[in-house]
């Protein structure tokens, strides 16, 4: 029996009958949609979508027709979405539940922190300076 692909990855034998035929996966938790996590996962981790379009190098333009109108992405961003959002593929999926942390923490201020730990110790300086001279102000205020 000789197999053949035609459209829509339908396979037939030599006679034209249907051996299998293409199957679609439904990727849903509890009726949520993909765009509809990544809509919600996206501020969660702290990002808005221009921030989240330049960390994986799409455009913004993209990240909102993902959230409201695609029924799924590109494979290749599956793995750059996941990882900037601190989720596995599954849980972006919707495959595995997402795993909340009790305690929330902002992942702005954490992304800039990461960031002044890479400038150069004489950069870094004056910030953790402004950083320290901010805080003794708030606990003189008793906040």
């Amino acid at each position: 029996m000789k197999l053949k692909t035609i459209a829509y990855n339908a396979l037939h034998d030599t006679e034209g009958q249907t051996i299998m035929q293409r199957m679609k996966i439904q990727l849903k938790q509890s009726g949520e949609s993909f765009g509809g996590r990544l809509a919600r996962l996206r501020p969660a981790a702290g990002y808005t979508q221009r921030e989240l379009a330049s960390e994986i190098g799409i455009s913004h333009r993209m990240v909102a027709y993902y959230e409201k109108e695609a029924g799924h992405i590109p494979i290749d961003l599956l793995p750059l979405l996941a990882r900037t959002l601190e989720v596995s593929a599954d849980q972006l999926l919707g495959i595995e539940k997402i795993k909340t942390n009790s305690r929330v923490r902002d992942t702005r201020l954490w992304r800039r922190f990461s960031q002044i730990e890479k400038l150069p110790p004489s950069d870094r300086k004056p910030l953790v300076h402004l950083i320290d001279t901010f805080l003794k102000g708030k606990k003189a205020e008793g906040k």
